[in-house]
């Protein structure tokens, strides 16, 4: 028991992360311990390292990433549903498990949790890019049941969110309808696949990258065009004038936002994905009418096990570049300036 273990931490606002040896966790009552298979590299966590010290809503050094997924390795007492040498994956959105939006399994929505101190892990709680990783509860597992754990790990964000803010559409998203993804980066090529899978849409992918751009066709984009001023004239174009039924912005930034606001057709719905924050105003005579605006959070566990089903019918596939922990560093640097094309994942 006990021992040490490499992990990927954040230790210091403003500064690069680092690798490190930490002690090897042991799980306690009800806890899960994985040797970690797998664990994605996300925009958040860049998010995270901007913050100003006065923003930061949890303690440093943290260990990062929140995509995670591996074997069960040991289990705390009292643990049943699972047993060691299983291939699962965490469930992210971590909740109390008890209010109403945790019974439904909408953990992302858990009205407690930043009142009981309740965070994701690499978002607050150690995190998966280290060599084991510690799982508060059972319930935050789902088996892999023969999914490859490096196709799965992007799959529990990346996967998930855009997953999540097209289901919401999906009344909207019938035949004959349009649907614009703006940013076809990590989660932007997942939600191109996840559009052509479960509707009738035709997708239209926007970005600034020509290789985002050509990874967008190549999963199923009808059409691509350039992110820049012409963008949402090309939406008009394309769509007869009409605009788009629903534009999801994976970005989120002033001009993007701008960009789906143009876009949008006459009871639309704008998703804004990306947390770059960026304000959209809404009001009457702003945008087209009966237009709804969105700021999704992740998805519920639900949700997770129907994008895994989706994975495992092969309607879903991350574009993946895999790298050792030792790279993370250097990695964060590329993902940084935007040279990884699809998703970074970690394989400790």
């Amino acid at each position: 028991m006990g021992g040490v273990m490499k992990a990927v931490q954040y230790q210091q606002v403003g500064a690069a992360p680092v690798v490190v040896e930490v002690p090897k966790p042991e799980p306690g009552p009800g806890q899960v311990l994985l040797k970690v298979t797998a664990a994605g590299m996300c925009h958040s966590d860049i998010g995270v390292m901007s913050w100003p010290a006065d923003k930061l809503p949890f303690e440093l050094p943290l260990t990062l990433g929140h995509e995670g997924v591996g074997t069960v390795a040991e289990l705390g007492p009292g643990v049943r549903g699972i047993a060691e040498g299983d291939s699962v994956a965490v469930y992210g959105p971590w909740g109390c498990g008890v209010c109403w939006k945790c019974a439904q399994g909408k953990e992302n929505y858990c009205t407690r949790a930043a009142e009981l101190g309740i965070r994701p892990p690499g978002l607050g709680s150690p995190g998966a890019m280290a060599e084991y990783l510690l799982v508060d509860d059972v319930r935050h597992l789902v088996p892999l049941e023969g999914l490859d754990p490096v196709q799965a790990a992007p799959l529990t964000d990346a996967g998930l969110t855009p997953y999540h803010a097209i289901k919401r559409s999906l009344p909207k998203l019938v035949g004959g309808s349009t649907a614009v993804v703006i940013g076809a980066g990590g989660l932007g090529h997942l939600a191109v696949q996840i559009l052509r899978a479960t509707t009738g849409a035709r997708v239209i992918a926007l970005d600034v990258a020509d290789d985002k751009l050509a990874l967008a066709s190549e999963v199923g984009a009808h059409d691509v065009a350039r992110s820049d001023e012409n963008a949402a004239q090309r939406v008009h174009e394309l769509t007869g004038g009409l605009g788009a039924d629903v534009v999801l912005d994976f970005v989120g930034i002033a001009p993007t936002v701008q960009i789906a606001a143009q876009s949008v057709a006459v009871e639309g719905d704008i998703t804004i994905v990306g947390i770059a924050g960026a304000p959209l105003p809404v009001g009457f005579g702003l945008l087209p009418h009966e237009v709804s605006v969105a700021s999704p959070y992740w998805g519920s566990r639900a949700e997770l096990i129907e994008v895994f089903d989706l994975a495992r019918q092969g309607a879903l596939r991350a574009h993946v570049e895999t790298f050792g922990l030792d790279e993370t560093p250097e990695v964060y640097e590329r993902f940084h300036h935007g040279q990884i094309k699809g998703r970074a994942v970690i394989v400790p």
